[in-house]
């Protein structure tokens, strides 16, 4: 197992590399760059014109300054020799971009780690449930109430939710992780102004992926309880409950394992509206600004940062077959 895993992390350098090239190409195609968003249009008129000329040579010492006017092979391996000395910049505010990159990261992963433990601990055992009686009248709620859930769009109801408890006066924050005075408070009110803050977009992150990860694990443990094994189980007088938690369990997790790699980085793009629309300081909000003002260096971080999580999880998500089931190997046989 450690001769497979360190053979996927040697696996996963080419595999960025190649992301990289992508989004740096996908980005670069796109209409406008910083200068042009710096210097062109409303910056130049509110000059006037006598200032056009001057505004011209910035425009043209700032695009030599960072490569804009260079060939795009030459601005691609430009950036890549800064991210390995760790030089990412802000193009229009001419600073580092990591003292705004690290907290909103610290913010994002936190909320969505909150998330993906709600999402497994909740969808698990509703799946449980659904199989374990299936067509009752409990299972057939349950799938209704999560198929609307799951036609629901997140920012829909981020919204709706927002309105809703503005006017109806529920006490529940829909701006921002604290209060303004919350700085003055003492440890437990703090915390629990800080949960209050985080219930609403938790909600809106969670209700989607319960959904579909709740459906996946009935349909996996459906799957399971039909097999001969389970037929033997009962035969020998095991009890439903160790039936289920026991011998079925384990093996129906694969689905959702699976699942595993895709959920992370769908949580983290998930999470750029909903902390736009509650205005949260995490990156999603960093990401749609930096969009907006073309900041480069911060889109691509983002979107290698995304792509390190898909990878992670597809290894994390093989280490858990092993786990679950050890006649999984993926070690070469002689």
């Amino acid at each position: 197992m450690a001769t497979y895993i360190f053979r996927r992390l040697l696996l996963m350098i080419p595999t960025l590399f190649g992301i990289l090239v992508l989004s740096f190409i996908v980005i670069k195609s796109t209409p406008g760059d910083p200068a042009s968003g710096r210097f062109g249009g409303a910056a130049a008129a509110q000059g006037g014109m006598n200032a056009e000329r001057g505004t011209e040579d910035a425009e043209k010492a700032f695009r030599k300054n960072f490569k804009l006017d260079e060939p795009l092979y030459v601005q691609f391996f430009w950036f890549v020799g800064r991210i390995f000395r760790g030089e990412m910049i802000y193009y229009t505010k001419q600073g580092s971009i990591w003292p705004d990159l690290i907290p909103a990261m610290k913010i994002t992963l936190m909320i969505n780690s909150i998330v993906f433990l709600l999402v497994y601990l909740l969808a698990i055992p509703m799946g449980i449930f659904s199989a374990t009686a299936p067509h009752s009248t409990g299972d057939r709620i349950m799938t209704l109430t999560l198929f609307v859930l799951y036609s629901l769009p997140s920012f829909w109801v981020a919204e709706m939710l927002r309105l809703g408890v503005l006017e109806s006066n529920l006490g529940l924050p829909v701006s921002g992780l604290q209060s303004p005075n919350a700085d003055r408070l003492s440890l437990l009110p703090w915390l629990w102004d800080y949960t209050l803050h985080l219930v609403l977009p938790i909600l809106c992150m969670t209700y989607a992926s319960l959904a579909y990860i709740s459906r996946q694990m009935r349909a996996g443990m459906l799957e399971v309880v039909r097999q001969d094994y389970i037929r033997t189980a009962k035969a020998k007088g095991c009890s439903p409950a160790r039936v289920i938690w026991v011998h079925a369990l384990r093996n129906s997790l694969f689905p959702i394992i699976t699942l595993f790699a895709s959920l992370l980085p769908a949580l983290i793009g998930g999470s750029v509206i909903i902390e736009y629309i509650f205005n949260i300081p995490g990156m999603g909000k960093l990401t749609i600004d930096s969009v907006f003002s073309r900041e480069y260096d911060m889109i691509l971080v983002t979107m290698m940062l995304s792509a390190v999580l898909t990878l992670l999880g597809i290894l994390i998500s093989d280490i858990m077959y092993v786990l679950v089931d050890p006649r999984v190997s993926f070690e070469s046989k002689n």
